[in-house]
């Protein structure tokens, strides 16, 4: 078995391509392969700023022989097309054979393939994948045609320890490779993949991108131990830092005492976005800490002072611009901006941020009482919670909008649950971010995310399929978290209305509400027929007692007494369907216990009057686990009913009367949910 070693050796690749660009090589070469009947064994692709590479191990030397068949005409099919069929294939008619299908005859072409040695299939594929490569972007140079992310520098390509030779636009392949751009520049020629990653680390270059973000992070957990210090913990930048550096050396470098009395948030946003520093904190206090990692693409001789000192210079400038712009903010107050909100466009159909923001306050003064907030407190919140989009600081970080209000509105001396709710009103982001808490910060969150929804709908802008440019399938999903962790008794229909949602709307709305709590509750283990059950019912819009009712079902439905009542209550509802398509009527109503005819219809009836009348009382306390317990008591009635009695009696008042029978328990089981939603 033999070895496939292939680098594409280009200028830096952009961190944020690389994996998917690993990824793809390793995707389109193995299937490429697959589809000439050609297996390895195992097959890694790795990446570094400066090149892809593919190893595939476990190769045969050349591709086995085939079979390929290829349907042709009809027996007695006009001889043109015949003549066309033939000289694809290049047989004669008489090494065609002949098959029957339902339509009739028709010729097969059976050709014998011989296998490829692997080389030659190598040399077809890969100038195929170079020039086909699926790049976000790509940019062409010279007088070439090939397109890649950055100029391709070299192409190595070595099978079984020898080239595989082939071009692309003018690149020969061959089997050298090249170190560090800086600390080891020099070409080196390779036959294995062990002998080029070898080769690699002693020219200064890391292969693999997971060791060198692991060597990052140890290095720099170690700095920062040794200053007393804890490092934050940032994956995102690892992995971005990762993607910069093929020999990552890793230093410490400090902040100015100056600058930390701008928002450590805005600081950190600083070094991350502007500069791929990490930063550290002091694990006493939890605050920022005067230090910052920086990682160095080189290894200086001098330790690394130079580069220090080359860092802290170029972050005391940002820094610099950082607190000017905090200093210029904070000399308005955060009421001043709103001015500025008229002349930005929410969107084109819904208006300015000023009226989205207008209606924010309105509606957080109206779900206060809702989520336990003081009206005046939640109205101040949602009328400045846009407020810092205009600020000097945000227009340079965006990420920090929300949270640069905060600061702005505790500057102004606002109450603190004004400020909070500022800053968390945008929460939840994600399914793993925290929803907001405080029931100001609740009410202006919910409203923002209300007004967005019951706007886009008014529009008919609402996510189809994958596309959700608006986001709004997350908005629903953070007021479904919000409801649920926050306990909050907020009807949805009432709370569309109260945003100003049309009534049409307004149903087709708790509609999207009902999907998007099915994948939330999916996602916790729930079943999604259980919410079906429930939201068949109709009229449910309260989140919180939707999700009692489905948790109850579960329950219930986990035990004997529940599997075995609801394959009573399917069979009851088989027949009943059944006899009233057959009627043209609905049997709907109580039986007349004067025209029972066996003891098990009278036990019956008199369970289900019961069980009703239990059941009813705990769905009106809300108690759903009860009124299941009570519907349990159904289970032995209706199995023995099943037993003795014929529903479809002789007399016809007689099976009338057990069909309304039957009709009971429907209505009995539909007091807690739709049990033919169900399934089961």
């Amino acid at each position: 078995m033999a070895e496939l070693l292939l680098e594409l050796f280009s200028e830096e690749i952009p961190a944020r391509m690389q994996a998917k660009a690993a990824a793809d090589l390793q995707k389109l070469v193995t299937e490429a392969l697959a589809s000439n009947d050609v297996f390895g064994e195992a097959a890694k692709a790795f990446v570094t700023p400066r090149r892809l590479t593919l190893c595939i191990t476990g190769l045969p030397v050349a591709q086995a022989d085939r079979k390929e068949e290829r349907k042709g005409p009809r027996v007695g099919a006009p001889e043109k097309a015949l003549a066309g069929f033939l000289k694809s294939t290049g047989l004669t008619i008489e090494q065609c054979e002949q098959r029957e299908d339902k339509k009739g005859s028709f010729y097969v072409a059976v050709m014998e393939k011989k296998g490829q040695p692997l080389p030659d299939l190598i040399a077809q594929i890969v100038p195929k994948v170079i020039r086909n490569f699926p790049w976000a972007k790509s940019m062409r140079w010279g007088n070439g045609t090939l397109r890649w992310v950055r100029p391709l520098q070299s192409i190595l390509c070595v099978f079984d320890g020898e080239v595989v030779p082939f071009d692309v636009d003018g690149i020969v392949s061959g089997d050298t490779s090249k170190g560090h751009r800086f600390l080891a520049p020099e070409s080196f020629s390779v036959r294995s993949f062990e002998d080029y990653e070898e080769k690699l680390s002693a020219h200064r270059v890391m292969l693999d991108a997971e060791d060198r973000a692991q060597h990052i992070w140890a290095d720099a957990q170690s700095l920062a131990q040794a200053q007393g210090l804890e490092l934050i913990n940032d994956q995102a930048l690892l992995k971005e830092v990762s993607g910069l550096i093929e020999w990552p050396t890793v230093f410490m470098g400090k902040i100015d005492d100056e600058f930390m009395s701008v928002p450590q948030e805005v600081l950190t946003s600083t070094m991350r976005a502007n500069q791929k520093y990490f930063a550290l904190r002091d694990p006493k206090t939890g605050a920022l800490a005067p230090r910052f990692i920086v990682v160095s693409n080189i290894d200086p001789d001098d330790a690394g002072a130079a580069v220090i000192n080359g860092n802290e210079r170029v972050l005391r400038a940002r820094f610099s611009d950082a607190r000017f712009l905090w200093d210029e903010d904070k000399k308005n107050r955060l009421e001043d901006y709103l001015p500025k909100l008229e002349k930005v466009v929410f969107h084109a159909k819904l208006g300015t941020v000023a009226e989205k923001t207008t209606r924010i306050s309105t509606l957080a003064g109206a779900l206060a009482q809702i989520t336990g907030a003081d009206k005046a407190l939640a109205e101040q919140a949602g009328a400045l919670c846009k407020a810092d989009l205009v600020s000097g600081m945000v227009f340079e970080f965006p990420e920090l909008q929300g949270l640069m209000g905060q600061y702005y509105a505790k500057n102004d001396g606002l109450d603190v649950q004004v400020a909070d709710a500022i800053a968390q009103h945008y929460q939840p982001q994600g399914p793993s971010d925290d929803v907001p808490t405080g029931g100001v910060a609740l009410a202006v969150s919910l409203a923002d995310k209300l007004d967005t929804l019951i706007g886009f709908w008014s529009i008919d802008e609402k996510p189809t399929g994958s596309k959700d440019p608006y986001a709004l399938r997350r908005a629903a999903l953070g007021i479904i978290r919000m409801i649920l962790e926050g306990n909050l008794r907020a009807p949805l229909l009432d709370v569309f209305a109260k945003a100003g949602g049309a009534v049409p709307e307004n149903e087709n709305l708790l509609s999207f509400f009902g999907d998007r709590l099915k994948v939330h509750l999916r996602d916790k283990g729930t079943r999604h027929d259980l919410v079906d059950a429930v939201f068949a019912l109709g009229g449910q819009d309260d989140l919180v007692l939707i999700v009692k009712r489905v948790e109850a079902l579960s329950s219930f439905l986990d035990t004997d007494d529940g599997k075995n009542l609801l394959a009573g209550y399917k069979r009851a509802i088989n027949i009943l369907r059944a006899e009233e398509k057959k009627d043209g009527t609905a049997y709907q109503g109580t039986a007349d216990a004067s025209l029972f005819e066996d003891e098990a219809e009278r036990a019956l009836f008199a369970q289900i009057e019961e069980a009703s009348r239990e059941a009813g009382t705990a769905v009106g306390t809300e108690d759903f686990a009860a009124a299941m317990s009570a519907l349990a008591k159904l289970r032995a009635p209706v199995d023995r009913f099943f037993e003795d009695v014929v529903v479809n009696a002789e007399d016809a008042g007689v099976r009338k009367n057990r069909l309304l029978l039957l009709s009971q328990i429907r209505s009995a089981l539909g007091q807690v949910a739709n049990f033919s939603k169900v399934e089961g």
